[in-house]
This record gives structure tokens, C-alpha cells and sequence, in this order.
């Protein structure tokens, strides 16, 4: 501590003090040791720059390489979608569709596909291409024997051009089928459908021989966020308990709202981008996608049924 003489004369003049008893004042307090200088290292430009360089060079280098794997993959992919597109042309003939897959131990019975509305292609001419690839995948599956296909596109414009879907649809199945055209029913949750041309209301009894059912965005999480907002509230108002709800009744309200569960999903891309699909129908899904692939082809149809077939199913207890 400081004495109490010194500090009562620095408090009532510090200019009495001099430089020696200031000193003497302050070194109780002042550290034992002095305390080191650290020195930055002194600059080395040309050893920096040389470094700079050297990871450049090394970045470029990576970059390059992986470049060039991308360049050849692709070119692979191609070269193999070209061939095969080659031997297993269906020349718009339900024979041969059913020819290529007759050595299939089981087929899909409830088919869906993601679909994308390109930024490049908005317009009519955009709605024309979708409309023409939706058309193709039909007569496929009509060809393949499967009864239910169902179509995913994002922004929903399908739904908004169900009578002309249908009549596109009917049109390609003209050129396949001939004579012998599949009944046909077009439907949406929460629209009317169209059996043949003929709008009827969707309690209606489902007949025909194939089936296509057009989604969008908003049959996917926002159904599940309402119906969790109506469960609530008829929890809330004692008309349901909470030992009510289980997985069967949220799947069977969102099949009888939305869609079953489809048993093969295609994905018409480079790469699996689901683009908001309806999360609860893909839990036991299949899905199949064509790496490099950007665009409909009848290969990656026939790939994906293969692909089916051949995948093995095992379910937890």
C-alpha cells in the first residue's frame, strides 16, 4: 500500500513530488521482468510469391484433371445412351416395348416421374416439349403394361392444362396403339378428372386402362402441414385422441389426398434433385436416375425398369 503521507501530498500536489519519489511511487507496482518484444519476422516477397505460384499451379493442375474425368464421363454416357438408343429404338410399336422387357421378372405397377419446366424454355414452346415428353412416357407405359404413372412437375403447369394433357396424351397413344388405343384417365388431387375426354368427379369409379395423375409442388409438404393443422384441431376439440394417430392413418389420408406410394421413380436428370416431391410417398420408393443424362429417352425408361427388376426389397421389422 501506499503511504498515507505520500498519498495525502500527491493528492494535494503532485508538483511537490519530483522524479525520483514518482519513480519510487510506481515500481511496487511496475512487472519484475520486462516484458519481451516479439519481432515480427522480417518479409520474404520471393519466397511468398514462389509459394503463391506454386499452389496456383497445383489448383490449375486439380482443376484440370477433374476436368477433363468430367469431359470423358460424359462423352462415355453419350457414346452408351447413343447405342443403346440405337438396338432398343421401340419404333413407336407396343411389340417391341413389350419384347424388351419380357425377360423382366416383375414390372412396376405404379410408375412416377420427375419432370422439369427449364428455365430456357418457358413459353408455349416450353409447354409443348413437357406436354410431347409426358405424351411419350404414357405410350411407354402403356406399352410395358403398367396401369399408373404418375408426373411430377415443380411449378404445376400440367395441372392448369389437364384437358389439353389429355388431349396429347390420346393423340401419341393414336400413333402407337392405332385401333387398339387404352382407355385413358387424367387426374389431380383435388381436381376433376377426364375419362376419355369426359370430366366426371374423382369419387368416381377409376376405370381405364391407364391411369396418369399430375403433381406439383404444392401436393407435397404443404398437404402434410395441413393435415397435421386439422389433426390438431380435432385433437384440440376432443374429436380425435392422440392414440389415434399412427402411420396408418396419416397414409391413409394422404393416399386417398395425394397419391399411393409409387413402387419405380425416374428422374429424367444428371443427378436425384427431387424439387420438392412429396416426401411421404418416396419412403420405400425405388428411384432411378441416368448419370449425365438431361433429357426423356426411351433408354433410361428401359434402364429403370431393369433396374427394378433386378432390386432387391428388404424391409425392416
Amino acid at each position: 500500500m501506499i503511504a498515507t503521507h505520500e498519498t495525502q501530498m500527491y493528492r494535494n500536489d503532485a508538483t511537490k513530488l519530483n522524479i525520483q519519489e514518482r519513480e519510487k511511487l510506481l515500481k511496487p507496482y511496475l512487472p519484475k521482468k520486462p516484458l519481451k518484444v516479439v519481432r515480427k519476422p522480417k518479409s520474404q516477397p520471393i519466397r511468398n510469391f514462389l509459394m503463391t505460384q506454386l499452389h496456383f499451379l497445383v489448383f490449375t493442375a486439380m482443376h484440370m484433371l477433374f476436368s477433363l474425368y468430367i469431359r470423358l464421363r460424359q462423352t462415355f454416357h453419350i457414346v452408351i445412351d447413343r447405342i443403346f438408343a440405337i438396338l432398343y429404338y421401340h419404333h413407336r410399336a407396343p411389340e417391341l416395348i413389350k419384347q424388351d422387357i419380357r425377360g423382366l421378372e416383375r414390372i412396376p405397377q405404379h410408375l412416377s416421374v420427375i419432370l422439369e419446366l427449364r428455365a430456357e424454355e418457358q413459353g408455349l414452346a416450353g409447354l409443348e416439349k413437357l406436354l410431347d415428353d409426358v405424351a411419350e412416357i404414357s405410350a411407354w407405359c402403356s406399352g410395358a403394361g403398367i396401369p399408373m404413372l404418375s408426373v411430377y412437375e415443380r411449378t404445376g403447369i400440367l395441372k392448369d392444362h389437364i384437358q389439353r394433357t389429355h388431349r396429347v396424351v390420346c393423340s401419341k397413344l393414336h400413333s402407337y396403339f392405332g385401333r387398339h388405343v387404352p382407355t385413358l384417365q387424367i387426374q389431380a388431387p383435388h381436381v376433376p378428372s377426364f375419362l376419355n375426354g369426359d370430366e366426371f368427379e374423382r369419387s368416381s369409379s377409376a376405370g381405364g386402362h391407364l391411369s396418369i395423375l399430375l403433381l406439383s409442388e404444392g401436393d407435397g409438404r404443404a398437404t402434410l402441414i395441413d393435415l397435421t393443422k386439422t389433426l390438431a384441431e380435432m385433437s384440440q376439440r376432443n374429436k380425435l385422441s392422440a392414440a389415434d394417430v399412427s402411420l396408418d392413418l396419416i397414409d391413409a389420408e394422404i393416399s386417398e389426398s395425394v397419391m399411393t406410394e409409387p413402387d419405380l421413380l425416374i428422374v429424367f436428370g444428371p443427378y436425384v434433385k427431387l424439387q420438392g416431391y412429396p416426401p411421404w410417398q418416396v419412403r420405400l420408393t425405388e428411384i432411378y436416375h441416368s448419370q449425365d443424362n438431361c433429357g426423356v429417352g426411351y433408354q433410361v425408361f428401359l434402364g429403370a425398369l431393369y433396374n427394378f427388376a433386378k432390386a432387391q426389397m428388404k424391409f425392416g421389422r
